[in-house]
This record gives structure tokens, C-alpha cells and sequence, in this order.
């Protein structure tokens, strides 16, 4: 098609992909387009502003290597990862759901870690923390046998592959549930975070006066097979952010209650003075049991990184 005006580039380029002999893959980029043209249209996007556009987007290409993915950093400061989500699980949006963010730290092959023992792998400090869960399907029934991936941060808000001083996969375990769909682990008392501010989503977050912390919290990622596949997110309900996260992952069915025993011995022997206690229910969703691939693959090397803090403008 001969383009005479800049409608006619929007109607050129949808009878080409018009085409296309999948029908998600044109239903897909046929909205994509549409939605891009329009907003190139009602943004009014000048020469200069479109360049820098395609800067950023290259960017977070290059800033994505094997311990830090910036453009799923990217897609949860948009709020478009829990959109995702959200319209994804509790019967396609309807209904509230225990399913959450992936996020950009997950990694595959966690330490087999047996019911009841500590995934902490190399000395960590920070309070200790008891955690139980269950795992339910829709119909109230406990699922035995899912297997179960945890992670967190320390309680210096380091994820172990940001930082060298810890050893690889601590804070990382992966369980299976019992006939009562139960699973039990020992940790640390996990801490909010800043996300990295060294790339676009830093530079995104500065041009709004937002903050860059993520409220406190735990992954789980449920997998059984003749079930979807869960990642969720556990949020401690004393973080003083819960309402302003900036990958804006906080639902009320994810707010943990953390508990602070000062008084009661801990359920192991060596554990004193206060520790903490979580329990929580999970419920997962018929479907297909699916991984996705990992968002990163590795371990950072070299110096811990500096944690940067933006404030939230008034």
C-alpha cells in the first residue's frame, strides 16, 4: 500500500498482519499496533522524544543479564506484571486470588529442603522467622505433593544473587507439601527493598517523585502437575509501605500476618530471644502446570551493591 497520510501507515501495517495464519498472534498485534498507533497520535510524540523512547527501550536490554532483569523491573513499575496477574488467576479477574508477581528474582534448582529445616545457607543475621503454609485447591481441599520454591531477601534487603557475601541460594528452598498440603521452613525475618535505580525504571521513578521500595515480603511458587502454576508474594503486615509499592504487588488477600513472639520459646531449642511466626493459606487453580523461564540465571559477582533510596514526593 502507497502511504498518502499518517492514517494510511496504521491501516498499511494491520492488512499485513491481517495475513497471519495464528489468530492469538493477529488478535495480539493487531491491539498492540492499534494501541501504539494511538498512543504515538494522542501523545503527539515528536522526532527527538520518539528516539529517546527507542533508547530507553534498548536500554533495558542491555541492563538484563543473568543476576538482574530490568525490563520485568520495568513492566512491575508500570503495574502492568500485576494487571497480568490479576486478570490471569481468581477465575480470569473475578474473584480474589493468592497468585501475585513473579518478580525479577526468582531462580530454578533450589536446594531440596525437607519440612521444618532452614533454607538459611551461610551466616545471615536478622530475626528468625517460622513459616507455615498450606495449599488448598478451589474446592477447600488440602493438595498433597506440590512442590513448593521460597526466596526473600535478607534482613539487609539484599536477594542472595545481588550479593556476593551470601552464599549461592541462600534464602532459597524448595519443599513439598503433605497429605495436609503443609509446609514448614525456618528463616530470617526478610526486609523491604529499593529496586535499582540505575537504569530507566530508575529514571521513571525520579520523573514521578516516587519512592522505590518494596514492602517486605516472601515467594512462593506452587507446582503441581493438573494445576496452574502460582507465583505469590507474602507481605508483612507491619511494612510501613504496603500502600505505595512501587511494582504495586500488595492485594489484601497477600498481607501476611508476621508475628512477634517476645515471651514463648521459639520452636527450636536454639533460638532465643524474639523470633517470628507466619502462617499462611495458598489456593491454586486447575489448569496447566507450566514454568516460566527464570528471570535470571545467576549469581552477581564482585562488590555488594550500594542500596539507593528514593523518597516519595508529598
Amino acid at each position: 500500500m502507497i502511504i498518502k497520510t499518517q492514517q494510511d501507515v496504521t491501516t498499511a501495517v494491520l492488512n499485513e498482519l491481517a495475513r497471519s495464519d495464528d489468530p492469538r498472534f493477529k488478535d495480539i498485534m493487531t491491539a498492540a499496533v492499534q494501541h501504539l498507533h494511538g498512543f504515538v497520535r494522542d501523545a503527539r510524540l515528536t522526532e527527538a522524544e520518539f528516539h529517546q523512547a527507542c533508547g530507553l527501550i534498548a536500554q533495558l536490554g542491555q541492563l538484563t543479564t543473568a543476576s538482574h532483569n530490568e525490563v520485568v523491573l520495568a513492566a512491575g513499575s508500570l503495574g502492568v506484571s500485576a494487571l497480568v496477574c490479576l486478570l490471569n488467576n481468581g477465575d480470569h479477574g473475578q474473584t480474589e486470588t493468592t497468585a501475585n508477581l513473579m518478580g525479577p528474582f526468582w531462580r530454578m534448582h533450589s536446594p531440596a529442603t525437607a519440612n521444618g529445616e532452614s533454607i538459611v545457607r551461610s551466616p545471615t543475621p536478622g530475626a528468625p522467622i517460622f513459616v507455615n503454609a498450606w495449599v488448598r485447591d478451589n474446592a477447600g481441599r488440602p493438595v498433597e505433593g506440590a512442590e513448593v520454591d521460597v526466596w526473600h531477601t535478607s534482613a539487609e534487603g539484599f536477594y542472595e544473587n545481588q550479593d556476593p557475601a551470601q552464599a549461592d541460594m541462600n534464602l532459597r528452598g524448595k519443599l513439598t507439601t503433605d497429605a495436609r498440603g503443609h509446609i514448614a521452613f525456618r528463616s530470617v525475618k526478610p526486609a523491604g527493598y529499593p529496586i535499582p535505580l540505575s537504569g530507566p525504571v530508575g529514571a521513571l521513578l525520579r520523573a514521578q517523585g516516587r519512592h522505590n521500595m518494596r514492602p517486605a515480603h516472601i515467594h512462593f511458587m506452587i507446582y503441581k502437575p493438573g494445576f496452574k502454576t502460582q507465583f505469590s508474594q507474602v507481605y508483612s503486615s507491619d511494612d510501613p509501605r504496603l500502600d505505595t509499592d512501587v511494582q504495586f504487588g500488595v492485594t489484601q488477600a497477600l498481607i501476611g500476618q508476621y508475628v512477634l513472639h517476645t515471651d514463648e520459646p521459639a520452636p527450636d531449642a536454639d533460638v532465643g530471644g524474639p523470633w517470628y511466626s507466619l502462617d499462611h493459606h495458598f489456593v491454586i487453580e486447575p489448569g496447566e502446570a507450566r514454568l516460566p523461564n527464570p528471570p535470571i540465571t545467576g549469581k552477581a559477582s564482585g562488590e555488594r551493591p550500594t542500596l539507593q533510596v528514593l523518597e516519595r514526593r508529598a
